[in-house]
C-alpha cells in the first residue's frame, strides 16, 4: 500500500497521446523509490484551459490536497501545468519537470495550424500553441514554480524540423522551450516523441526531483 504521505509524481502527457506514452518514464521512477501517476486526458478535444481544469479535478479526486506533488510533463503538458499555476496554485505543488515543452509555441503551429488536417488530429489546444503574443504559452508569464526544462535535439523528421530554426527536437525549436523563472535547462539528445524513454532525459529527470538541480559535468 501506498503511504500517503510520501510525495507523488504526477506524469502529464502531450498532445494527441496518453497516459502510455509517460510509463516509461514512470517506471524508470517507481524503481527509483518514487511513487506514480500517470493520468489521461483528452488533449485533442478542448482548449488548454479546459483540459487544465479537468487535470485539476483528477487530480484532486485521486490525490487529495496534503501529499507533496511533483510533477513530470510531456509537451503541451507543460502548458496545462502552467495554466494551472496560474489559474489556481496548488500550495502542495513540489519540483517540476518539464520534458520539450514549446513554452514559447511552435513554429510548426505558426506554419500548419490553420490547415484542416492539422485542427482534425491536434484540436483547438494544438492551434493555441502559435509562437508570440497570439498564442496561449506566451501570455502565461514566468515560472512561479520550481521547474526544470529537459530540451531535445535529436530529430528523425527532417521535413518539420525545416519549419523550425536552430536546433530542434522535431516539434519545438530548443530556444523555444527555455521557460523564464526555470531553476534548470538542460539539452539531451533525444526526439521530441521519445524524450521520455530517453535514459539521459530519465536520470536528468530523477535528479532534479530529489536535488532541484540537472546532472552538469
Amino acid at each position: 500500500m501506498i503511504d500517503e504521505r510520501e510525495p507523488l509524481v504526477v506524469l502529464l502527457h502531450g498532445l494527441a497521446r496518453t497516459s502510455r506514452s509517460m510509463r516509461p518514464m514512470a517506471k524508470y521512477l517507481e524503481r527509483h523509490g518514487f511513487n506514480t501517476l500517470c493520468l489521461s486526458y483528452p488533449s485533442t478535444k478542448a482548449p488548454v484551459e479546459k483540459l487544465a481544469g479537468q487535470v485539476r479535478s483528477a487530480i484532486r479526486d485521486q490525490c487529495g490536497g496534503r501529499r507533496l506533488l511533483h510533477f513530470v510533463t510531456h509537451s503541451m503538458g507543460g502548458i496545462l501545468l502552467r495554466v494551472m499555476q496560474r489559474d489556481e496554485p496548488m500550495p502542495n505543488l513540489g519540483r517540476a519537470v518539464m520534458l520539450c515543452p514549446p513554452n514559447k509555441g511552435s513554429q510548426i503551429v505558426d506554419r500548419l495550424g490553420g490547415w484542416r488536417l492539422f485542427g482534425w488530429l491536434n484540436g483547438p489546444a494544438g492551434r493555441q500553441l502559435v509562437t508570440g503574443p497570439l498564442g496561449l504559452p506566451e501570455t502565461l508569464g514566468k515560472a512561479n514554480f520550481e521547474v526544470g526544462v529537459l530540451a531535445g535535439n535529436r530529430t528523425f523528421d527532417p521535413i518539420l524540423s525545416r519549419l523550425l530554426p536552430g536546433e530542434n527536437d522535431g516539434k519545438v525549436a530548443v530556444s523555444h522551450m527555455e521557460l523564464e523563472g526555470q531553476a534548470d535547462f538542460k539539452i539531451v539528445p533525444a526526439t521530441h516523441t521519445f524524450v521520455m524513454s530517453n535514459g539521459e532525459a530519465q536520470a536528468n529527470t530523477l535528479a532534479f526531483l530529489k536535488n532541484g538541480a540537472f546532472i552538469h559535468p
